[in-house]
């Protein structure tokens, strides 16, 4: 069953993203667990495809070092049960590379393996809500989550017939375009939320966030929860460029999971009441 609900359910959770394999896979096992210990709630896993079209420049490096470095579904599937963390896991990806998966046509043999290996849910940017079925009959099948992102334009019939599908949380995109640090975040964020705010499902808002100032305004202004990969992302090329020592690089991921950790319990005081604070 998914752990994902528990993860939301004492204040804004944390939920990084880092491309599984990047730059390599031992090295990439240690960045990973370096966010837990920074204070991850769930941990987003991008398993790399070719053709990452949500993603900026820096994903889309990451995915590069992670096919180059040999990352496959099969791969994959083993880095997750190699990981030592205790937070729930979901799997980033695109859609071929589910429905590909196994001899079985269609995502059920994926979904069934991404049960046994301990995950518990999966984003899947390329997937329309409409042509979602197959994939959330699987999940349900198998108790995961099926999480989708509701962008700034997201309105109407689309939205309703996205939130008929999502589970876990919603991934709220902060601002139109791909992912990528930003230095600011943006005004949209608001009225996406507002937007939203009839579904008793959490919200969490990601595309931009960098710090612990982005992550306290973001929740502040009533997100559940913050995602964060650009920037974490980042720390991993920058190091691995250098040649920095990996313990090194996972320090700096703590580090910032850290900050981003304390910004957002920040914006949780200032909308919760003292009285009500746990």
């Amino acid at each position: 069953m998914s752990r994902i609900p528990e993860a939301f359910a004492d204040g804004p959770a944390f939920v990084p993203y880092l491309a599984a394999g990047d730059p390599n896979y031992e090295d990439s096992l240690r960045y990973v667990e370096a966010l837990e210990a920074g204070g991850a709630d769930v941990i987003e896993l991008g398993l790399p495809f070719s053709e990452p079209i949500a993603e900026g420049p820096t994903i889309q490096s990451a995915v590069v070092r992670s096919l180059e470095g040999g990352m496959t579904p099969r791969r994959f599937f083993e880095f997750v049960e190699d990981l030592d963390v205790s937070v729930p896991l979901v799997c980033m990806t695109y859609y071929n590379l589910i429905y590909q998966f196994g001899e079985e046509e269609g995502p059920r043999p994926f979904v069934e393996k991404a049960a046994e290996v301990g995950l518990d849910g999966f984003v899947v940017p390329d997937l329309p809500a409409e042509e979602a079925d197959p994939l959330r009959d699987a999940c349900d099948e198998f108790d995961l989550d099926l999480i989708f992102i509701v962008a700034p334009t997201t309105k109407g019939e689309r939205l309703q017939r996205i939130m008929s599908q999502v589970s876990g949380y919603v991934y709220v995109q902060a601002r139109l375009g791909v992912t990528g640090a930003q230095a600011d975040v943006s005004d949209q964020t608001t009225d996406s939320l507002s937007r939203l705010s009839a579904w008793d499902v959490p919200k969490a808002v990601g595309f931009g966030i960098s710090s612990g100032d982005h992550a306290e305004r973001i929740v502040a202004g009533g997100a559940d929860g913050i995602i964060v990969g650009s920037a974490l992302v980042d720390i991993v090329a920058q190091g691995h460029e250098a040649g920095d020592d990996p313990a090194e690089i996972a320090r700096r991921l703590t580090d910032l999971s850290e900050e981003l950790v304390a910004g957002a319990g920040r914006g949780f005081a200032q909308r919760v009441p003292k009285a009500e604070r746990t």
